[in-house]
């Protein structure tokens, strides 16, 4: 896979990652430690796109 595929690939997934959170905050009864791990999740693929980028 070259890096502008794989780049490509983790910006996608950071996109889903961010409605699956925002999905989860508007459901009831979510559990707060889930959305929060959600953030993490997207906050490490941000860091992984922005170390490629360079």
């Amino acid at each position: 896979m070259s890096l502008n595929a794989h780049l490509e690939t983790l910006k996608k997934k950071h996109r889903d990652m961010g409605e699956a959170i925002e999905s989860a905050q508007r459901a009831p009864g979510i559990d707060g430690l889930k959305v929060a791990d959600l953030k993490k999740q997207k906050m490490r693929l941000k860091e992984e796109i922005s170390r490629l980028s360079e």
